[in-house]
């Protein structure tokens, strides 16, 4: 892992060994083939399995619902290794364990925590979080037009999920939906349930490795029993997002080492006016910001994960972190294509992929500019929303 600091000496003997053994795993089996499966757009469900086998789904999980019971730092370290390939594939892990298997057991019954987190973190069963929705991002509670309404034992749901990560992959999906008097709730929707559908959504030219759908449920009927009891409001949902932004600031580190680690040995080998380009004083300045951008990143990665495992997170906290190292991620792999010139538009290298991809990234699970209005109300204590 590029350590310009030492990061490295503050993490634990178990920490260093998931880094590594994500590393080992992901450049054998991912990397060689990742170019061929975004240009085909195709998210390579083979792996599913293996992720399941390395403990990546639902990794800080406790054993006992099927977790690896790893710190948060841990599963930082996969996310970081596995945006370090493809912002597809950690966008796939992070919703099956942040957006999927975290509500689950932060709002489940116990009854729910046992029927899907062992089959969810075994890769037996993919799941998705239906929140977004066609005609609103940023304000999904006032934009949601998904409704609930209850008959007896039996919720009934209406409306339509947009842009959602495994959709049509998966075999549970998450829907949040308001009921009757508003108030947002949260239901465990198996996708073979009459009236619903997953349409996949193509001709993308961001997270092309990745499956994105749009989800439509036209009178899907939903046993009590398949509602989260403990979700009640908007807090709930923005509660997973939290946890999903933390990989997030975790992953695009990795992307920003794939892409300046690429731009550097390019830099090396390639002559101009008699000189490796590594020499010109325009192309030392690009990489020393990218370095820059890496070390500070890692380290507000880093720290993160210490406050999020001792309790003292706070959702603001983890809004800077995903949006500073997001935009310094896209940036600098706008750098390294700068310096690969013309190789850097083609898929025999990374850079472009990952600019493609981190532009996406910038976008979702909060806008740069959603999380600079957090930072401001932080501040301020004025929402400026």
């Amino acid at each position: 892992m590029l350590d310009f600091y030492a990061v490295e000496d503050l993490l634990t003997p178990e920490e260093k060994e998931v880094q590594k053994a994500a590393r080992r795993f992901l450049e054998k089996e991912a990397l060689p083939h990742i170019a061929e499966w975004w240009e085909r757009g195709v998210f390579p469900t083979h792996l599913v399995p293996r992720f399941a086998e390395l403990g990546f789904l639902g990794a800080t999980l406790p054993p006992e619902y099927g977790g690896a019971g790893v710190t948060s730092a841990a599963y930082g370290l996969i996310c970081y290794e596995l945006e370090r390939v493809d912002s597809g594939l950690r966008s796939f892990v992070s919703v099956q364990s942040s957006l999927v298997m975290y509500p689950i057991y932060a709002f489940g019954s116990e009854e729910q925590k046992r029927q899907f987190l062992p089959r969810l973190a075994r890769g037996e069963m993919v799941g998705c979080f239906g929140l977004t929705e066609p005609d609103g991002g940023s304000d999904p509670y006032g934009n949601m037009k998904t409704r609930a309404r209850r008959e007896g034992d039996t919720w009934v749901l209406t409306g339509n999920k947009m842009w959602i990560t495994n959709g049509h992959l998966a075999h549970l999906a998450l829907i949040w939906a308001k009921d009757e008097e508003g108030v947002v709730r949260g239901f465990l929707v198996p996708t073979d349930a009459k009236g619903f559908q997953a349409r996949e959504v193509k001709r993308k030219m961001s997270l092309r490795a990745s499956a994105t759908s749009e989800l439509i449920l036209e009178g899907v009927r939903v046993p009590e029993a398949l509602r989260l009891p403990k979700a009640e409001g908007l807090k709930a949902p923005l509660s997973c997002l939290t946890q999903a932004r933390f990989g997030i600031a975790w992953g695009a580190m990795g992307a920003l080492e794939a892409v300046l680690l690429e731009a550097l040995d390019f830099a090396k080998s390639r002559q101009s006016f008699g000189r490796p380009i590594a020499a010109k004083q325009l192309v030392q300045a690009k990489l020393a910001e990218m370095l820059s951008w890496h070390t500070e990143g890692l380290l507000l990665a880093w720290r993160l994960a210490r406050l999020k495992d001792e309790g003292r997170l706070k959702p603001a906290q983890v809004s800077l972190a995903k949006r500073q190292n997001v935009k310094k991620a896209l940036e600098g792999a706008r750098l390294a294509r700068e310096i690969l010139g013309g190789s850097g538009i083609t898929l025999e290298y990374h850079a472009i992929r990952h600019l493609l991809n981190l532009e996406t990234v910038y976008t979702y699970e909060g806008t740069h500019e959603v999380h600079t209005l957090v930072l401001g109300r932080e501040l301020t204590e004025e929402s400026a929303f």
